[in-house]
């Protein structure tokens, strides 16, 4: 069977470095001024000193239904991953453009993932389905096969800055200039539903990699997969690495950038994680014991 994995560009799939073969569809920033789009060709660095420097509003933008279909290409079996419908209206236009592409080719099938996350987690969601087809399973199975592993993964994150989120209108530029001031990282997850929710307000970095880890191990993290996406910031992905090997020595655990659509949410010294947690914790395993585990490291 001819099988193609698509994913809007909020993934932070690239092909020089994802060992994956997958299909970007880009998402573009906007401001005033400028227009960015999320693409190999988007240098972040520029991106992030203009954004840093920029005081107006700014924006974002999902891939048409054209421009899905145009990544659909030929494919008689095509699996599309999205940022969250929670926070973009990528889903809605690959449903669209799966509406479209199947009307004109009726042998033809796609399956959309709203992934209810983005970034890394949408990652092990595409290595997922590689090992699934590798694997000679057929279109429905691989599709009620990726529902169920999407429910064991997760994504956290920490940010530094909360600049660009004031700009785009998600929160107040005085919670923008508080946080900053007090040298306040956001540790926050993904919701079941999509959306962001805010898990504490950690002081420094350090903090905030001990909240990270302390609630990876709440969710019930027991050394699956972990890709950790970094905007600029390799040394804390760094420590964040090797903190969970301490842990879990075999664990999988790969570094990677963020890109255009995250590096924008994210800002300089973001951090983001997309993680297996497979292994609800255990009654006995509270809370306060993986606290003061974490924190005597």
């Amino acid at each position: 069977m001819n099988y193609k994995i698509i994913a809007d560009s909020s993934s932070n799939i690239r092909r020089f470095e994802f060992p994956y073969e997958c299909t970007t569809v880009p998402l573009k920033i906007s401001t005033d001024e400028k227009e960015f789009t999320d693409n190999d060709a988007l240098e972040i660095e520029n991106m992030l000193v203009y954004l840093e420097g920029y005081s107006g509003k700014s924006t974002t933008s999902c891939p048409n239904v054209s421009d899905y279909i145009t990544a659909f290409g030929d494919a008689e079996n095509v699996f599309c991953i999205t940022i969250t419908s929670g926070l973009s209206g990528s889903y809605n236009s690959a449903s669209a453009a799966k509406s479209e592409y199947e009307s004109m080719h009726p042998k033809r099938h796609v399956y959309v993932i709203d992934s209810l996350s983005t970034g890394p987690e949408m990652k092990l969601i595409v290595e997922k389905l590689r090992e699934l087809i590798s694997e000679g399973l057929s279109f429905d199975e691989i599709c009620c096969a990726i529902e169920e592993y999407q429910k064991n993964t997760a994504l956290i994150f920490s940010l530094e800055s909360l600049k660009n989120l004031a700009n785009n209108g998600r929160v107040s530029h005085m919670t923008a200039k508080l946080a900053g001031a007090l040298g306040i990282r956001i540790v926050g997850k993904a919701s079941d539903v999509g959306t962001l929710e805010t898990l504490s307000k950690s002081r420094g970095e350090k903090k905030a990699i001990e909240d990270i880890i302390k609630n990876m191990l709440l969710r019930g993290y027991n050394g699956g997969k972990v890709r950790i996406d970094h905007c600029l910031n390799p040394v804390a992905a760094s420590v964040l690495k090797e903190k969970l090997l301490a842990k879990f020595e075999d664990a999988d655990i790969v570094i990677g950038n963020t890109y255009g659509l995250c590096s924008f949410y994210a800002e300089r010294g973001g951090l983001m994680i997309g993680y297996e947690a497979n292994i609800p914790a255990t009654e006995e395993e509270t809370e306060a014991e993986i606290t003061e585990e974490v924190t005597e490291e």
